[in-house]
């Protein structure tokens, strides 16, 4: 389970085509190309999901979200602690499709670092890029919400999106990775993203959607080949 840059990041949502089984199934699939290929793969999942991908497979697995909490009464909450104890080896926050305050992200972020998991923040812009990158977390991962789901990536759509990202975080904080998002679904598209200097690519549509699984995989994973 051992997670090196570049990654590629698949994001399974609540996808039907990611769900229970069919998670595990797709994550036999990502594991299968990233031994083939030699690249790293790592799977983010509902949480109830996480178990049953990790129990099967050797392959690194994300949470989908924490909360702030603790162990005690926090019905319905997710527990960073728990998380960690299924198997997960980090966590996203702040996605475009689960926005949350600044505050509420400090303390998740904490949390996280006490629990064990690595940490992904997603921001929008440079200048949430920016706040977030002082929480200390391991990845950035920038993506231009109006692009998520879409037919244009953001590598091609705003390449300097991308590097303006990376050297502002740089700046503060050398040891964060910045992994690019929204709209990658090509080799040519996860090429430029990492010509461009980003640590990995985060995806999820373009992968989880489609009904050759292995081919879109093999065809994203192969363009990191050439950045080891």
């Amino acid at each position: 389970m051992l997670l090196k840059t570049p990654t590629l990041f698949i994001n399974f949502k609540t996808y039907k085509e990611a769900t229970g089984q069919n998670a595990l199934k797709l994550a036999k699939i990502c594991q299968d190309v990233s031994i083939e290929l030699d690249v790293c793969i790592a799977v983010v999942a509902q949480s109830v999901d996480i178990r049953l991908i990790t129990n099967n497979l050797k392959i690194p697995v994300f949470a989908q979200h924490i909360d702030p909490i603790v162990y005690g009464h926090y019905t319905g909450h997710i527990l960073p602690e728990s998380v960690k104890e299924a198997g997960a080896v980090g966590t996203i926050l702040n996605h475009a499709e689960n926005k949350k305050s600044f505050e509420f992200i400090k303390k998740a972020s904490l949390r996280a670092k006490e629990a064990g998991l690595l940490l992904m923040l997603c921001a929008a812009s440079v200048n949430e890029a920016k706040k977030l990158v002082r929480l200390n977390p391991d990845f950035i991962a920038i993506e231009l919400p109006e692009l998520i789901g879409g037919n244009v990536s953001i590598s091609e759509a705003e390449p300097r999106l991308i590097t303006n990202t990376i050297s502002t975080i740089k700046k503060i904080n050398k040891r964060v990775k910045v992994i690019a998002g929204a709209g990658i679904k090509t080799r040519d598209d996860v090429r430029k993203a990492l010509e461009l200097g980003s640590d990995g690519v985060f995806v999820s549509s373009g992968i989880v959607k489609v009904k050759n699984h292995k081919e879109a995989i093999y065809e994203l994973a192969s363009a990191f080949k050439s950045f080891k």
